[in-house]
This record gives C-alpha cells, sequence and structure tokens, in this order.
C-alpha cells in the first residue's frame, strides 16, 4: 500500500491549544518554503501552519531532481490507521463507524476502505447514498489508511451520513495517468457486480456520488465522464446497478501551461506551490505530454466535449480556497461545465488554503460537510441558476 506522510498533534478538551507556537517550532515555521502562502493566511492556527511546513519539508525531501520519490524515506514519516470492523464505543457508548479493506485486484494493489456508519444497521434498505472517494496527493502521494484520510472519510461517512469507499489506486511516477482513472472506473464496475456481498444493505448505488479533493476530484471528474460515455454505449462495461447521481469536486487539480493570476500571487504555497505542481504533472503525465493535456487542462483548447453527455452527473459541486494557487484552474473548471450545459454550484472559501479539510482545527473544515450534506440530501436547493456561487465566510 502507498505511504502516508502526516503529523498529528492531539488536543483535548481539557486543554485549549496555545494561540501562538512553542518557541521551538517558530524557526522552523517560518523557515519553510511556503512561508509567504503563510504570510498571507496568517489567521491560520499554529498547529495547522507547523502541520503544513512539516508536510511539505518532508514531500520535498523525498521528490528527486530525476522525477522519482524515495519512497524507503516517506516509510520513516508513514501513519497509519488500521481497520476498525467493530469499533469501541465512545464516550457517549454509541459506535459510530466501522471500517474494512476490501481488495478489487491484488496485482494491482487496488482496494479502497468502506466506512459504514452505525446509522445503517438500523437504516431502513437502501436509504444511504453511496460516496465514492479518491485522496490528493498530486498523484503521487497518500493513500485510503493513511491518518488524515481515514479521518476525514470517517467524518464523512458519520455526519453526512453515507456509506463511504474510500479507493486506493495506483501512483505516480511508477503509474502514470490515466492509471488512476481505469483503476477508480474498475472499482464502479467492482461495486457494481459485488454490491450484495460488499456493501450493507441500507446503501443505494443508484445515489451514487463520486467525490474527490486535490488529485482525487480531478480523477472523480475523468472517471463520472468515463462512466458518462459508456453510459450512452452498448458497451458490456456498462453499469447496472451504480447511478452517478452527483459530482464532488474539492479543490480539484487542474492546471495548464499558462500561468494564471493566482499562481503568480501565490507560487509558494502553502500546502500547494507551483514549482510542486509543475513536478508533479511531469510525474504523472503521459510521457511528453504539456499541461495542456486534457487529463491536466480539462477545459482548455485540448478539452473533450461533454455538452453531449446526457450520462454526466446530474450536479456538480465545486469548492475553491481563496489562498490556493490552483483557484483560478477551479473556477475555470466551474465556468466550463456551465458552459456545457451542466448543472454546477461554486462553493467559495475565501480565507482557506488548499487541502484546509484535513485539519480538523478548522471550523470551516466542519463547515464544508454541512455544505456536502446540503448537495447531497437537499438536490432542490442546490439547482438554483440564479445564484450558483456561495461564498462561506
Amino acid at each position: 500500500m502507498n505511504e502516508c506522510v502526516f503529523i498529528y498533534i492531539k488536543q483535548t478538551s481539557n486543554h485549549r491549544p496555545p494561540t501562538h507556537p512553542p518557541p521551538i517550532f517558530h524557526s522552523f515555521i517560518m523557515s519553510s518554503s511556503d512561508s509567504d502562502g503563510v504570510r498571507d493566511g496568517n489567521r491560520l492556527p499554529w498547529v495547522t501552519r507547523m502541520t503544513v511546513s512539516f508536510l511539505s519539508f518532508v514531500t520535498d525531501t523525498s521528490r528527486r531532481s530525476n522525477g522519482t520519490v524515495n519512497r524507503r524515506f516517506l516509510r520513516f514519516f508513514d501513519i497509519r490507521s488500521p481497520p476498525t470492523p467493530d469499533p469501541k464505543p465512545n464516550a457517549t457508548g454509541s459506535r459510530s463507524v466501522s471500517t474494512s479493506d476490501v481488495t478489487v485486484d491484488p496485482s494491482r494493489d487496488l482496494w479502497f476502505r468502506l466506512f459504514i456508519p452505525a446509522t445503517a444497521s438500523s437504516a431502513a434498505p437502501k436509504s444511504l447514498p453511496v460516496l465514492v472517494f479518491f485522496h490528493g496527493g498530486g498523484f503521487v502521494f497518500l493513500s485510503p489508511d493513511c491518518f488524515a484520510y481515514d479521518a476525514v472519510c470517517r467524518k464523512m461517512a458519520r455526519k453526512i451520513p453515507a456509506v463511504v469507499v474510500s479507493v486506493n489506486y495506483r501512483l505516480s511516477p511508477e503509474h502514470r495517468c490515466p492509471s488512476q482513472y481505469d483503476d477508480g472506473f474498475d472499482v464502479l464496475k467492482f461495486l457494481d457486480v459485488n454490491h450484495d456481498g460488499v456493501l450493507p444493505k441500507a446503501a443505494d448505488l443508484s445515489r451514487c456520488f463520486l467525490a474527490g479533493d486535490s488529485a482525487g476530484a480531478n480523477l472523480a471528474h475523468h472517471v463520472a465522464v468515463r462512466v458518462a460515455r459508456k453510459g450512452g454505449s452498448s458497451s458490456s462495461s456498462n453499469l447496472g446497478a451504480v447511478r452517478v447521481e452527483g459530482l464532488i469536486a474539492i479543490q480539484p487539480f487542474f492546471g495548464g501551461e499558462e500561468r494564471t493570476e493566482a499562481e503568480m500571487r501565490l507560487p509558494r504555497g502553502p500546502v500547494v506551490t507551483v514549482e510542486r505542481t509543475d513536478w508533479m504533472w511531469k510525474a504523472c503525465l503521459p510521457e511528453g505530454a504539456s499541461r495542456d493535456h486534457p487529463f491536466c487542462n480539462v477545459s482548455g483548447t485540448l478539452a473533450e466535449d461533454i455538452s453531449g453527455l446526457e450520462e454526466f452527473p446530474d450536479r456538480t459541486v465545486v469548492v475553491v480556497g481563496g489562498l490556493d494557487p490552483l483557484q483560478d484552474w477551479q473556477r475555470k473548471y466551474y465556468e466550463w461545465l456551465r458552459r456545457s450545459g451542466k448543472d454546477a454550484r461554486l462553493l467559495e472559501y475565501p480565507r482557506m488554503i488548499h487541502a484546509f479539510y484535513i485539519f480538523p482545527e478548522l471550523p470551516d473544515s466542519t463547515h464544508l460537510l454541512t455544505q456536502l450534506r446540503d448537495f447531497i440530501y437537499n438536490p432542490t436547493t442546490n439547482s438554483n441558476s440564479n445564484s450558483p456561487t456561495t461564498h462561506c465566510h
């Protein structure tokens, strides 16, 4: 399975976290290559800033100049969460979310972590939506069992609520695109055939949502397009039980050869930098491809025409952060969806960095879950074409 890099600082209910970092961490935080972006986002708690700096240091150190990744080095910082098929009761005596790992194809290490909320045991049959989630990491890093994404998916399963399928897809540069898109689509085919033996009875695959953050949102989009094209053909790989109702693109990882205003204004992060994204695109795109390849620049001149794809998800929500260098590409994606005749909504978090949702100390991470729950459960309130953009805080 894949390496995960994440640092966790426990905050107990009996101790309020200090407003400023201890002196031992101050020089490390401010010496980070992300310091320009951190100054722009100085409202962030010191815990978040320290975590971002540490993450940046580890991932930057692991990336080699020849385009490969030092995965042996990453293993020193590998923090994983084991599955919990029978979770212990929490403080209130309730059991919140059970998890298990399901193998799809061992030859390519294709598997997913299944998150089932406790409410599923008493829920009516086919009453819970299924959220197929693809993690971020620039197509190069992270996995469903790393601490950060295990925690995010547990929270989604509990608070939305939904049955969450978090996919472990192949990583670059060892496996370039479209390997990741193949893996995502094959998981849907697996669920379509094996859902009775894998998913709880409360799961409703006819209310399936493809979701992802960063590179995972890129992956979710391309899988959605593939599903739509298969659905409009006589291919034997058509899906039966699975119907993709919606697409959730959280700060999607898109790009192009041109430099956008946000990339020039926020070239050094935090989390995402222009240098890092350039390296990752070179590592994951087909050999010799430029950043205007449709895998990367989905709304550019080489973009695939989706206007005639009737099976494309009924609705899409695109999440943007105001301190994310990728924000202009994300807005272009949203605008392209609208021009293509697709129902799309834009959620703007003006003060948030890339990947803000993995930091539980940020209130907007909880607010986003509320917005996603509304998007999933209240489709009529999300289809107002007169106000498709929501500015959050």
